[in-house]
């Protein structure tokens, strides 16, 4: 207790004798890119948004009607490896749905478990449609572009095979398509099934919430979305057989995106349409998840897809351009800025680091509780989610070092040494083909 008393005096007179320039200099970072941007900014748009509610909700409502009137068919792909396991969770949660024109098509990528004998069996009993088996591993994306063959359905629905779907998931995800026809994707709410596995799920959890279902719901409402998740996202048939369906190699879910905006067409996301998805219970695994997710941003935004930056350029687009903008500003420039803040400051006041480090968690803290309850608002599931509010005192250590360092690591691995085609979760031969064609 002494030891608490004490330090809690020197505190509190350290805080006392600060000014405003000082408090500046060890928090300029914070002040200029992190409050702005993920709290005022996304503050600001859910506010103006939730004026338009009941107009919104009018909306949905008529597109759901047009929606079930044109009753169209729907194919369901789940590409995938080894996933024999998930197969029925995924079949039996589609088996509940309130949507039902659709049929159900498992690619297995040349498995070496027990997936024949298992989709063969649940194709039997008919709890899946097709069962397409690859005798040779292709990669994620070829194996989803054999789904596309002989396929004529109206739009397709990617899922990963480890996924279970909320009741109403199908038809949400196919609604927005029925609010304009300029809609050619729309992307689903992922979430954590297996948050309470561990301090990592948990993490993870809060992450999504965050990232997926309330920062997607407001870049979607700004129109500058990046990203339909190859987790779950639904996509008109026309386009994806007019782009040829997904170029091989990691990072197809945001690589289909920008071409499709490219194209000039509209994406959307829909927070109503809830898939639910296993994360990585442990941080190492977690962490080479992230290095390739990251490598991803690079290889995509910043090299495969950099026409979109330039002004001169036919596929050039304000909106693409803002949405790539604030990505790789976000997620790839401002980590090593934010690793040159870090460094500046502790070299600065390393006889002070310790008290800057809590008056920044005393600061952020406040933001980071008032964000995330308000995205348990906006969820479907704040009763059950809730739990997950005791982690925001801890949340800067996850998201604000852990996440940073992977993608500051990531990024020199990828900018310099192209380690994305290296990558043992792509197949040796399609990662030569896909950077022998640039893609």
């Amino acid at each position: 207790m002494d030891f608490i008393e004490a330090f809690l005096d020197e505190f509190f007179n350290w805080v006392s004798s600060l000014t405003f320039e000082k408090i500046f200099r060890m928090y300029w970072f914070m002040f200029l890119f992190t409050i702005p941007r993920f709290y005022l900014l996304e503050w600001f748009v859910l506010i103006i948004r939730s004026t338009g509610n009941r107009k919104r909700k009018k909306q949905e409502e008529l597109a759901l009607k047009k929606l079930y009137l044109d009753f169209p068919f729907v194919s369901i792909i789940a590409p995938g490896k080894n996933e024999g396991d998930n197969i029925f969770k995924l079949a039996t949660s589609l088996r509940e749905q309130t949507y039902t024109n659709f049929e159900l098509a498992i690619i297995d990528d040349g498995s070496d478990d027990n997936s024949y004998v298992i989709c063969n069996n649940l194709l039997k009993r008919g709890y899946i449609d097709r069962f397409i088996s690859l005798e040779f591993r292709g990669g994620k994306a070829s194996a989803a572009n054999a789904g596309l063959y002989k396929n004529n359905a109206k739009y397709v629905v990617h899922l990963d095979a480890d996924s279970s779907l909320d009741r109403n998931a199908i038809e949400q995800i196919l609604m927005p398509f029925y609010l304009s026809s300029d809609i050619k994707a729309v992307g689903g709410c992922v979430k954590v099934r297996n948050s309470k596995a561990s301090l990592c799920t948990s993490l993870q959890s809060m992450e999504y919430i965050q990232t997926v279902m309330m920062a997607r719901t407001v870049n979607s409402y700004l129109g500058i979305l990046r990203i339909i998740s190859g987790a779950f996202g639904a996509f008109d048939m026309t386009i994806l057989k007019a782009l040829g369906g997904w170029d091989i190699g990691p990072g197809l879910d945001g690589d289909i995106t920008q071409k499709i905006r490219k194209m000039g067409w509209e994406i959307a996301f829909n927070h109503k349409s809830v898939c639910l998805t296993n994360a990585p219970e442990k941080f190492n695994i977690l962490f080479k998840q992230r290095l390739r997710w990251s490598k991803s941003l690079v290889r995509f935004r910043i090299r495969k897809h950099s026409d979109i930056f330039n002004f001169s350029s036919a596929n050039f687009n304000i909106r693409n351009f803002v949405a790539n903008l604030d990505n790789v500003v976000y997620n790839f420039g401002l980590d090593y800025v934010w690793l040159y803040y870090v460094i500046t400051v502790a070299v600065n006041n390393f006889d002070q680091i310790f008290m800057i480090i809590v008056l920044g968690l005393v600061v952020m803290t406040p933001f980071r509780f008032v964000g995330f309850l308000v995205c348990l608002l906006f969820s479907e599931r704040t009763k059950s989610e809730a739990f997950l509010l005791r982690l925001v005192p801890i949340q800067y250590f996850y998201s604000g070092v852990f996440l940073r360092v992977n993608r500051l690591i990531a990024g020199v691995m990828e900018l310099f040494f192209f380690s994305s085609y290296k990558d043992p979760w792509n197949p040796t031969k399609s990662s030569f083909h896909a950077r022998a064609n640039k893609l």
